[in-house]
């Protein structure tokens, strides 16, 4: 089976999840409840599947769907302030066709990345707890197995990249010690991947100016920087 069948296989295993009963829940409430904006819209109200190229050097791993964001379209960092800045950045560096992210058909191609996610469902208050984010961790873990060509992974934020480093086999080596998380850092793998940081394009961190679009687009420089060198 190619890289790219068993991906898709995967990703489509996603939305029918029913691991955690408070996330679902509480993805359907939204999802029925609705913010007034959104009220002729139908809601996506499942857990979301990752989305890009199949053959990606980059993958980008967020915290998880926002409530109004990737709950309502379907597609990872879609339709939300985080998902403005995330693709802008992608468009700039040249990884997306287009600088905006708005729905599933909106013609949006990501070229040479891959974005995902730690959690599929959107969490009550942005939290997981850590049976919860332990129960979707098999779909980060196949991901990186079957994206094979993936030479650099980008953590937006600390909890992403906690978790990456729990389905890392590097992990192993830094069980007492995980490498401390920092906006820039960088930490080259055992395989010879490289792991990046980036703080998370949250609206907590981009209107305080925590993250600003410049330092955005140093990491994913970074990036594209080290995607063609390890070619």
């Amino acid at each position: 089976m190619s890289a790219f069948e068993s991906l898709e296989s995967l990703e489509a295993s996603i939305p029918d999840c029913n691991r955690c009963k408070r996330l679902r829940a509480h993805c359907r409430e939204i999802a029925k409840i609705k913010r007034r904006q959104f009220e002729r819209e139908e809601y996506w109200g499942r857990p979301v599947p990752g989305f890009g190229d199949p053959r990606a050097r980059l993958l980008i791993v967020g915290l998880a769907p926002a409530a109004h964001g990737g709950n309502r379209t379907g597609r990872m960092f879609t339709g939300d302030n985080s998902g403005l800045w995330l693709y802008r950045a992608l468009h700039r560096a040249g990884f997306a066709n287009q600088p905006e992210s708005n729905g599933r058909g909106d013609g949006l191609v990501l070229q040479d990345a891959f974005v995902t996610a730690v959690a599929r469902c959107a969490p009550p208050a942005n939290r997981l707890a850590p049976e919860e984010e332990e129960a979707c961790r098999h779909f980060l873990q196949g991901e990186i197995q079957a994206l094979t060509r993936v030479r650099v992974i980008l953590a937006l934020g600390q909890v992403a990249w906690k978790g990456i480093w729990r389905v890392l086999p590097e992990a192993s080596k830094f069980q007492k010690a995980i490498p401390r998380f920092s906006h820039g850092a960088k930490v080259e793998l055992l395989d010879g991947r490289t792991l990046l940081a980036s703080f998370h394009p949250s609206q907590q961190n981009t209107f305080t100016g925590k993250l600003t679009e410049p330092m955005l687009d140093s990491v994913f420089s970074t990036a594209g920087h080290l995607v063609l060198k390890k070619t």
